[in-house]
């Protein structure tokens, strides 16, 4: 049985088993109230019934191997309960316990003997709150939570308990199916449950906070699997700041990597990034019910040119167009609410029509009819808990958006500013009607931004290649290689390189000339990485003389110097890296070289392996790559040189993924348009 299929018995189990007491008890009542079908089994030593239900001593008195299993008991009882469930054969186990590998000490050691008794039978935790399912009404949960049975939604996988707890009590009208708090992931990494959970043709979309992900070969093809699907991934990542970072590791014994490489990790899936729990749960739900948005076109209603006027501020920061109406739907509009009116898009209504159903509908539909991807209606709902009585109009504006998304066939959504001025009734209503109810405008935005771009990357998903399983290699193994021999083995994979040669102190002068002035004189050594750092490299040498000066002041490091001719004329500079990262292994840099390489930060990262597409789009995002297009008259970089020299380099990375602990190349020189790049310097830190 692969882990997969231990997680599918226990994402949709025919039979239940709960291992413990009193949180035993807790877990049984709930599966009871909530109206899980199946059979229960309380295991016990010595209880003969829990919660109303027959009870068996051990797991071999079971009737059959349970589907799913929740492990109540104590972290060292937990390990022998694992082994015995192991043994019959279970679906997978929820181990509630605490005092694990998130403790380090011994908690590692005993994390590791529960991963060997289990014997590949999944495990969710230790050190975690366990599994709703509100599809088939079984909680494996011991504690409070706020999810109620649904017949579609979404699925939450968090590394948190707390996080998951917070948003099952959402109030946003998100319908949930599953919540998965994933806790160690002792056995089943991310990869495992988003796989598990696109089996289930109930699941709409997949919400994950992630601390770190152990397996980014098994995620990457998960990701794949779901954006052929279709089944969206929207993910709030933790660890973005180094406080943050170091959290993560102290919380789940997790090793957060480095960033920028989780954000090229899922821009390249198609996975959509959110920076907090409110723009997790908003997002989730645009995707729950339109599944993504086929662009970026949107437009806006509210009787109030503030909000109109906040909400122009607030898209335009996020990318996203306010496209006009087009005309002959714009003259209907303003027949409709005359000339006192200005007809644009954001539209300010005014109050004109304010509680008059049939206007606002008419209205409403005809910007529904104006071919944007998604229409917004501005709209906060007063309070009522206060004695107020509202004047009719909201709900007349309520009615006549449902009305207008009915007669159009058109996305629509109620957007209130305040998250608060929405009931949560309203907000489930709304879904019911097929409106989206959206709470908070600028986490509104970001969702449709996410939309648009989850529907982008469907379009780019043939050819998309997973990751590879990153091989953990001893680092202290590796050596430096000098200049010489770096850059020749990068020129055996396609790399340009300017001619050189390796000369004694006696024949340095002879061997310039033969190259053809001007050359750079380095110093060659396997020990020095920082050439210049110690006077080892003199530039610009246009004579016997200069080389003979040269090499004099180099004496005291060497007797053998790197003599190269000088790359001339060149369009710009260019510093491509490549890092291994403990989680993704070899990763790609691009950026502006030479000598402003710390000063500028400019630059980009990408993951292994890459394409020129990727590779152009990368370099071109950069803030240096005016200098590329021919800055203020200056002629045009050979970009297609650019990109030929990063992926020879990018080759040269992944036929090493196993040896390769660092490579920098820096400056790369671009030459104008037709000469190509050439590499003038290079290092390789690698296992031999």
């Amino acid at each position: 049985m692969s882990v997969v299929d231990g997680l599918r018995r226990l994402l949709k189990p025919r039979h239940i088993a709960v291992a413990g007491g009193r949180l035993a008890s807790v877990i049984i009542r709930e599966c009871d109230r909530i109206g899980y079908a199946g059979p229960i089994w309380p295991i016990h030593p010595e209880k003969t019934e829990i919660a109303g239900h027959k009870a068996y001593r051990t797991v071999a008195d079971l009737p059959e191997a349970p589907d799913a299993v929740f492990v109540a008991t104590p972290r060292e009882p937990t390990v022998e309960v694992v082994a015995a469930l192991a043994e019959r054969g279970a679906g997978a186990a929820v181990c509630y316990a605490s005092g694990f590998a998130e403790e380090g000490g011994d908690g590692v050691a005993l994390q590791e003997r529960l991963i060997e008794v289990a014997k590949g039978m999944p495990i969710v935790g230790p050190n975690c709150y366990g599994v709703l399912n509100l599809l088939d009404g079984c909680v494996l949960w011991p504690d409070t939570h706020g999810a109620e049975r649904v017949e579609r939604g979404v699925a939450i996988i968090t590394q948190s308990g707390n996080i998951a707890l917070n948003i099952t009590m959402q109030r946003r009208g998100l319908p949930i199916a599953y919540v998965i708090a994933v806790g160690n992931k002792a056995i089943g990494d991310h990869g495992d449950y988003i796989e598990a959970l696109l089996a289930d043709e109930r699941v709409s979309a997949i919400g994950i906070h992630i601390e770190s992900i152990d397996d980014v070969g098994l995620f990457s093809t998960a990701a794949i699997k779901a954006l052929e699907k279709g089944v969206p991934l929207v993910v709030l990542k933790t660890g973005r700041s180094k406080l943050g970072a170091e959290m993560a590791m102290s919380h789940t014994s997790s090793l957060a990597g480095a960033d920028a490489l989780y954000d090229a990790l899922f821009a390249r899936y198609g996975i959509s990034r959110v920076v907090d729990v409110p723009s997790l749960v908003e997002t989730l739900k645009l995707m729950h019910l339109f599944g993504g948005l086929p662009g970026r076109r949107i437009s806006s209603m509210s009787c109030s040119g503030g909000e109109a006027g906040l909400i122009a501020d607030l898209a335009a920061d996020r990318g996203l167009e306010f496209a006009p109406i087009p005309e002959k739907n714009a003259t209907r509009m303003q027949e409709l609410l005359t000339e006192k009116v200005h007809v644009a898009n954001p539209l300010d209504y005014h109050t004109y029509i304010w509680g008059d159903e049939p206007a606002n509908t008419t209205l409403f539909t005809e910007m529904l009819r104006s071919g944007f991807d998604l229409s917004m209606l501005v709209l906060d709902q007063p309070r009522t808990d206060r004695g107020l009585v509202p004047d009719g109009g909201f709900a007349a504006a309520r009615a006549a958006i449902t009305k207008a998304v009915k007669a159009s066939g058109a996305r629509a959504a109620v957007v209130s500013s305040l998250p608060e001025n929405m009931m949560e009734e309203d907000a489930k209503a709304l879904l019911a009607d097929g409106v989206l109810p959206m709470q908070g405008m600028g986490e509104a935005l970001t969702a449709i931004v996410h939309g648009a771009d989850f529907t982008a990357a469907r379009t780019r998903a043939n050819g998309l290649v997973p990751l590879k399983t990153v091989n953990r290699i001893d680092v202290s193994k590796a050596r430096v290689l000098s200049e010489y021999e770096s850059k020749h083995l990068l020129g055996r994979h396609g790399l340009e390189l300017p001619p050189s040669r390796i000369a004694g102190t006696v024949e340095a002068a002879s061997t310039a000339a033969a190259l053809g002035f001007p050359v750079a004189i380095k110093i060659h050594s396997d020990k020095i990485a920082h050439k210049s750092d110690v006077g080892g490299v003199r530039l610009g040498l246009r004579s016997r003389a200069d080389v003979t000066d040269a090499v004099a002041s180099m004496s005291h490091l060497g007797d053998r110097f790197l003599v190269e001719r000088m790359v001339e004329g060149a369009v710009a500079e260019l510093i491509v890296g490549v890092v291994r990262d403990p989680q993704f292994g070899p990763t790609l840099t691009v950026g502006a070289g030479g000598v402003l390489v710390e000063m500028l930060q400019d630059a980009a990262v990408m993951l292994l392996p890459t394409t020129p597409e990727e590779i152009r789009e990368k370099l071109m995002g950069l803030r240096m790559a005016r200098l590329l297009e021919g800055f203020r008259g200056k002629p045009r970089g050979d970009i297609h040189g650019a990109i030929k020299a990063v992926l020879a380099i990018a080759d040269f990375a992944e036929r090493h993924a196993d040896k390769l602990v660092e490579l920098d190349v820096n400056p790369l020189f671009v030459l104008p348009e037709g000469r190509g790049a050439v590499a003038a310097d290079a290092l390789i830190r690698m296992i031999d």
